[in-house]
């Protein structure tokens, strides 16, 4: 038997008003999404995730951030529906097989916590249905016409509603299936479950368990990061250099660059972008180029070094780094490289997904001496440096 996780992720957020859907709003250099999705993916009692999205957004989100991320427990992705229960509804119809418990949470709630999955699951395997929640710390007033106050209701017993929600698959289905049959609506999964009479068992969650939808969520949810992480900057140093070698072309940055002789190498041998991978490498203590892309490996012969880069940035974010820029140098007597700079920076940049502000290129001759001065060759030196976050335990 086991317990599926189902995240509803299908809104456009409107009422956070952003020009991209909450779900996908970066926080701490990584959408909202994925930091929910991580928690679960590093969940013992999790087996398996179904990812509910808006119908556009299934191959790419596939593409660029359940692959880039390494969430290999997101088996299947569904369409969202015009609703969350709509987008609830179609991830239930794709489970498969046999199915103990289903957990459901909100897509834009990053901050909940291993131990309070573990608790929902563990309350929802004993008494059928529970939610998480906390409990109202306000006084709640109820009003009617004109906003006139009717009635104060005491607080002791009242809770705020959130998830992770869990429940028996039987009991969800039946809920759901009668929710529709009456073309009724909730607010959260449990009122579904309430209607056919089951009763559902409050766990006392968290009051940064917070929602992301209007923008003071994202000034707390910033803020909550931060007071929940130790950050760890770490640098890194890379140098590569190349001889000239008639017959070839001149690539560095990613760029083709005019010129009557190019970089010998076993790849396009683009100095620059070696020196860069070596420089993030180094800040990540992941050794060398060289060990990761053999000079020996036909694989590799005449690769484009902007594909090598891209593997690098996989390789770090592996464990758990997140690039913050690089800066570098090139030192060649011929040609200039001003009028490429611009091209090259853009061609980083995108490689490693992070803003062209965060990458810097300077050039240098060495005034005719070295084998730099005598035109004999391309050296480039290259400074990364990344974040390492050590959580504790809140996030992911």
């Amino acid at each position: 038997m086991k317990t599926v996780a189902i995240i509803p992720a299908g809104g456009a957020g409107k009422r956070l008003k952003a020009h991209v859907a909450k779900q996908y709003l970066f926080l701490d250099h990584m959408p909202v999404l994925v930091h929910t999705l991580k928690v679960f993916q590093k969940s013992k009692v999790i087996d398996n995730i179904i990812l509910a999205l808006p119908p556009d957004d299934l191959v790419s989100v596939r593409q660029e951030l359940i692959d880039k991320y390494g969430l290999t427990k997101v088996t299947t992705i569904v369409a969202g529906g015009k609703k969350r229960q709509d987008s609830v509804n179609n991830g239930l119809a794709a489970i498969n097989g046999k199915c103990d418990v289903v957990v459901i949470h909100d897509a834009v709630r990053p901050f909940v916590t291993q131990e309070l999955i573990i608790q929902v699951v563990a309350a929802a395997k004993t008494t059928g249905a529970a939610s998480a929640g906390v409990k109202a710390k306000d006084t709640i007033k109820e009003t009617k016409k004109d906003n006139m106050v009717a009635a104060t209701i005491p607080r002791q017993n009242l809770w705020l509603t959130q998830t992770p929600q869990a429940f028996k698959f039987e009991f969800l289905k039946k809920a759901y299936k009668t929710a529709y049959d009456e073309k009724f609506y909730g607010t959260d999964d449990a009122s579904l479950v309430e209607r056919i009479g089951k009763k559902v068992k409050m766990i006392e969650g968290s009051y940064e368990n917070i929602k992301i939808t209007t923008r003071e969520d994202i000034l707390i949810a910033d803020a909550l990061m931060k007071k929940g992480s130790k950050i760890n900057s770490r640098n890194g140093f890379g140098y590569d250099s190349h001889r000239f070698a008639a017959g070839r072309k001149l690539i560095l940055g990613g760029v083709e660059i005019t010129f009557d002789k190019g970089l010998q190498g076993h790849s396009d041998a683009d100095a620059l972008i070696h020196a860069i991978c070596d420089a993030l490498l180094g800040a990540a203590g992941c050794g060398d180029i060289g060990r990761h892309f053999s000079d020996k490996d036909p694989e590799y012969k005449n690769i484009s070094s902007i594909i090598l880069l891209e593997k690098v940035k996989k390789i770090i974010e592996a464990k758990e780094f997140s690039i913050n820029n690089v800066d570098t140098t090139v030192i060649m007597e011929m040609p200039r490289i001003a009028p490429y700079a611009a091209q090259m920076v853009s061609n980083i940049a995108h490689a490693l997904d992070i803003a062209e502000t965060s990458v810097n290129i300077k050039a240098k001759t060495n005034e005719g001496m070295g084998f730099t001065g005598r035109n004999e060759g391309v050296a480039a030196f290259a400074i990364a440096t990344v974040t390492e976050r050590e959580n504790d335990g809140s996030k992911a």
